[in-house]
């Protein structure tokens, strides 16, 4: 029996878990998922628990639950990646592959700026941990005046529209509480604006003067003083804040530095169009831990599955992958008040205005800040569990960005 071994049990990988189990025969292909635990996070519904959108448990599950049958789950921590014995060592065991699919995701790793980790054990919070989500819950709840910094450390990080997410939730928060004139936002980016288009940039900085969020592009962080509630940069600029909550350095799975499989950030250098290794013959590479050069997110894993496993299966059956691959994401960013705004853009071109998925009709709008994209930021959370990890594609909306719908500038 020949064999596939696939890192990480997160969106990525058991998407690809459940898409190769159904196109592959038991009785010739076996198939491990490996993971160092059994708790599977709705990534995307982290964002609202600080505002009491969800609570926690409302975005958890176990992993076991969407591993298809047919699959072996192991919960145990990676010890080890040796591409030229085709084996993947963990604490307990050993597993030997003819392919291999590295879907490790990434961590946070505030140690990487001075004083950070130290903050975060006292006053200064994230979002993109389920601990660090429900802390951060509590000093919302508790909150009642002053100002509040969200801050991105560096880039790339997961789910790059989060952070934007955020200082619209607040404004929208603050002001339901009867509070928003006590409480000053700010976003503070080492980009040179909100976002990393340009068109899209100037839709969220034109929402956000509205929003009298206040935007400090092209700060690069040096310290995190939490002692004196001060961030300051490599340059010495200094802000100041009442509650900070920051997107720590992002960095790859240490198991993969370790082995000699990423560079020293952990990401693994990947084709950007067929998704393949371009070190190695027989690994491909999906998700957050690849080094391709668009957004960390889950529509983009969503999209790189389809890829993926067409092109293992040619390879299977002794053809070339196809390099079809052309960095499509596409994200819902909440913007307050039951509305919220749409891209979708991939390595060439950037987000534009129009109408998503059918051209005239949507019903969802490109750069508009409108209810019926907020009701599909929601519906997309059923969406998750129920289709998405489960390999299921979802009609009109397919890996290649499609022009359809769109109005270019």
């Amino acid at each position: 029996m020949k064999k596939i071994v696939i890192l990480g049990a997160g969106t990525a990988g058991t998407m690809m878990a459940n898409k190769l189990r159904a196109a592959l025969s038991q009785e010739e292909w076996g198939i491990t998922i490996i993971d160092r635990d059994n708790q599977h996070v709705y990534q995307p519904g982290l964002l609202f628990v600080p505002f009491q959108m969800l609570k926690p448990y409302q975005v958890v599950k176990t992993r076991r639950e969407f591993i298809p049958s047919g699959v072996k789950f192991v919960v145990d921590e990676i010890s080890k990646v040796d591409p030229a014995a085709n084996t993947v060592y963990t604490k307990k065991e050993k597993f030997v592959y003819d392919w291999l699919i590295i879907a490790t995701g990434c961590r946070i790793s505030p140690e990487d700026v001075p004083g950070m980790a130290e903050g975060m054990a006292k006053n200064v919070h994230d979002f993109y941990t389920l601990k660090g989500a429900t802390r951060l819950s509590k000093a919302m709840q508790e909150f009642k005046g002053g100002k509040i910094v969200m801050h991105i450390a560096e880039m790339p990080f997961k789910c790059p529209v989060a952070p934007i997410e955020f200082v619209f939730l607040a404004d929208w928060y603050f002001q339901e509480k009867g509070l928003r004139d006590k409480v000053e936002i700010e976003f503070v980016t080492p980009l040179g604006g909100m976002f990393t288009k340009p068109i899209a940039t100037k839709a969220f900085s034109s929402a956000a003067a509205e929003k009298g969020i206040k935007v400090i592009p092209n700060f690069d962080i040096a310290e995190v003083d939490h002692e004196n509630n001060t961030i300051v940069s490599a340059k010495g600029a200094t802000v100041t804040y009442d509650l900070l909550v920051t997107v720590p350095p992002n960095m790859g799975d240490k198991v993969l530095v370790d082995s000699g499989v990423s560079d020293e950030l952990g990401w693994v250098n990947t084709d950007h169009n067929t998704l393949k290794s371009k070190k190695y013959s027989n690994v491909y590479v999906i998700g957050d831990t690849t080094n391709v050069p668009t957004s960390k997110a889950g529509s983009v894993a969503h999209f790189e599955s389809e890829v993926l496993c067409e092109n293992l299966l040619r390879e299977i059956e002794g053809q070339e992958p196809l390099p079809k691959f052309d960095g499509h994401s596409n994200c819902f960013i909440e913007s307050g008040f039951g509305k919220a705004f749409l891209i979708d853009f991939n390595y060439k071109q950037e987000p534009l205005h129009g109408k998503f998925p059918l051209p005239g009709i949507g019903p969802f709008d490109l750069l508009g800040d409108t209810e019926i994209n907020h009701m599909g930021k929601l519906l997309f959370k059923w969406t998750y569990w129920n289709v998405l990890l489960k390999g299921v594609e979802i009609p009109v909306v397919g890996p290649e960005m499609s022009m359809l719908g769109k109005i270019a500038p």
